[in-house]
């Protein structure tokens, strides 16, 4: 299991994160929701290990982690194209994703039809999708994807759901988006940052309470 706990950022001395607790085993997929401003990705960026907090408490089963890519414990989908733009996808995923995993991996259609091409000559929509999927087939046992829905169609939004899904049998996952929609449909677990703080939503109530969500 995954353990955050007892996370304080600020900047510029204002509190961004004060009072955080999520844990994460594998088979959940756990949606982080909150508003702009409100610390998702960088508390996604803190557990990666490429934000350094002022305190922080990260294990994987009871063991402290200082760095979550270390030993490939956790992979990180940042919000904007990590893929270098010139090089030829099929030279590019073997080096992200799992041998293990390959065979499955290179059946996805979205693989099979642009694997010759370049990150450059893919749409916004294909190449966040691509990017998802060795982020998902990585070695790492914890994924984390800040916004996979961003620039893709509604179509490519069902399918990168159905592929979440099936990974979260090997994976434990922690997903957020600002279409929250996507979150509440693919997620087992919801966790609310509010205020600096995280909080355990239940139901669809809970939003609303928090301010969330509008009762209307």
């Amino acid at each position: 299991m995954l353990k955050v706990d007892s996370v304080q950022l600020a900047y510029n001395g204002r509190k961004i994160l004060q009072d955080v607790y999520l844990d994460c085993k594998i088979g959940d997929v756990i949606g982080l929701l909150g508003r702009n401003g409100s610390g998702k990705s960088s508390l996604l960026k803190i557990i990666f290990g490429t934000i350094t907090p002022t305190f922080k408490h990260i294990s994987i089963n009871d063991n402290y982690v200082t760095t979550g890519y270390l030993n490939h414990n956790v992979a990180y989908l940042p919000q904007h194209n990590y893929l270098p733009k010139s090089v030829p996808i099929k030279n590019l995923a073997p080096m992200l994703v799992d041998q293990n995993s390959w065979n499955e991996f290179i059946q996805h259609d979205v693989y099979q039809q642009h694997q010759h091409k370049t990150a450059r000559q893919l749409s916004g929509g294909e190449l966040r999708k691509l990017e998802t999927l060795m982020i998902l087939y990585s070695k790492a046992d914890y994924i984390l994807l800040d916004e996979p829905f961003t620039h893709i169609s509604p179509v490519q939004a069902e399918e990168i759901k159905q592929i979440i899904r099936a990974r979260s049998v090997y994976k434990g996952i922690i997903v957020t988006d600002h279409q929250y929609y996507n979150i509440l449909e693919v997620s087992n677990k919801l966790v609310l940052l509010h205020n600096g703080a995280t909080k355990l939503i239940k139901d669809h109530a809970d939003l609303i309470a928090y301010g969330y969500l509008s009762g209307i």
